[in-house]
């Protein structure tokens, strides 16, 4: 009787130090799947699973397909900082010629000495636009940015027309205030945003040829008693830093206490350009993060041609997908017809990867192609007889062949 007793104590005992200490286990386990959950790319179905980051948001998007290759609450809105640069830079080469002069006026004098990055511009200095944008993209020059927002908009206020470029872009969670990124309770953006704006910019080959550049020297101006000296202070460019990456293209970082660390750049690796975004990181962490996510980015997934032999497709077709996928595997998704033309959709179990813009083939000119192919077909046996000792025989099996060829282009067309 004791013993049995004994065994009931021990059982009540044994469960009741399991409900105690499940609890913490299970919040843990809770916890790591809420910080999971946060990288959206590692809940796709056979997507390769993307490295955890400390960073609030960050994106990888490929550039040709705009493939979302990695994200992690890449729609939350947060602060640019000096990313606002890249936008600036791009509106101001939309907007102004290279050789355009540019006079340094109080609007842009005044940044000399609010804290921020300058080349200590003095007033009525003057210099071109291509100096302006190697002094804010290589130096991060608020001064000229400011100078630049004046001369293109016609004051700061009215530069912030970058907005409307923004959103001709795609964007729909970013307002800029200002052209430097210095803190502004209005000014926000996304990662899925700026990836946008940097693609833009990396597509742009005037913007490419400043950012890739490591140093630039502006000479003696009617101010200035000597030539300036830039050096790109852009670390993933810097072969000296920890964090330099031979792929990148440029890019620009910063750090301000509203916005944290932020950053965003392209690279390109054989063949295929990857942009990199990266927002509200720890000082000194986001240019690691970014080397991290463009490798995961350039080793697990590939760049296929999906267009050669598909003789209704008129332009695009490749798509970025994980490594070993085939067009097999792909589901697609067509847009209305337009002019004869649609937009085709790829899909990786639901996920865009790849679009094409399609021609339609109606009936009629399917039979109209095999009514030509026939006669065609006659005038080659007509001719065989009366021209060429080459058996009838072996002509005819290769417009046969022709004939099945196209037969096989029909079913294709309907079947799609």
């Amino acid at each position: 009787m004791k013993s049995k007793r004994l065994y009931s104590g021990l059982m009540a005992l044994g469960l009741a130090c399991t409900l105690i200490f499940q609890t913490p286990v299970l919040a843990a386990e809770e916890t790591a799947e809420t910080q999971t959950s946060s990288i959206s790319t590692n809940s796709i179905s056979g997507w390769p699973q993307g490295p955890d980051i400390t960073s609030t948001a960050a994106m990888i998007m490929e550039d040709s397909t705009q493939t979302t290759v990695y994200a992690k609450n890449m729609d939350q809105v947060l602060y640019p900082g000096a990313t606002v640069k890249v936008m600036t830079t791009l509106l101001t080469l939309e907007n102004a010629q290279l050789s355009d002069q540019v006079t340094m006026t109080a609007t842009g004098v005044s940044g000399v000495t609010d804290g921020g990055a300058s080349i200590s511009a003095q007033l009525d200095e003057v210099f071109t636009v291509e100096q302006c944008l190697y002094a804010i993209m290589l130096a991060s020059a608020n001064d000229v940015a400011l100078q630049i927002a004046e001369q293109i908009g016609g004051s700061v206020d009215g530069f912030v027309q970058m907005n409307n470029r923004a959103v001709e872009l795609g964007c729909t969670n970013t307002v800029f205030t200002n052209p430097t990124g210095l803190p502004d309770e209005n000014q926000h953006t996304t990662a899925h945003d700026m990836a946008l704006i940097t693609k833009a910019a990396i597509d742009n080959e005037s913007f490419r040829a400043i950012a890739e550049t490591t140093s630039y020297t502006i000479p003696a101006t009617n101010v200035s008693g000597g030539e300036r000296v830039l050096t790109n202070n852009f670390s993933m460019l810097n072969n000296t830093n920890a964090s330099y990456y031979q792929y990148c293209l440029g890019g620009r970082e910063g750090y301000t206490e509203a916005s944290g660390s932020t950053l965003v750049c392209g690279a390109e690796k054989n063949g295929v350009s990857l942009i990199a975004v990266i927002l509200q990181g720890a000082s000194g962490t986001t240019a690691a993060e970014a080397v991290s996510l463009l490798n995961y980015g350039f080793d697990n997934f590939q760049l296929l041609s999906l267009g050669d032999n598909d003789f209704d497709m008129a332009s695009g077709g490749n798509v970025f997908v994980p490594n070993g996928t085939t067009a097999d595997a792909l589901t697609t998704q067509d847009g209305e017809v337009q002019d004869g033309q649609y937009n085709r959709q790829f899909l990786f179990n639901g996920t865009p990867v790849g679009t094409a813009v399609m021609s339609v083939t109606s009936p009629e000119e399917d039979t109209a192609v095999i009514e030509a192919s026939t006669q065609n077909l006659t005038n080659a046996q007509d001719y065989t007889v009366s021209h060429t000792s080459v058996p009838y025989f072996v002509i005819g099996g290769i417009g046969l062949l022709l004939l099945l060829l196209i037969l096989f282009r029909i079913v294709k067309v309907a079947k799609s």
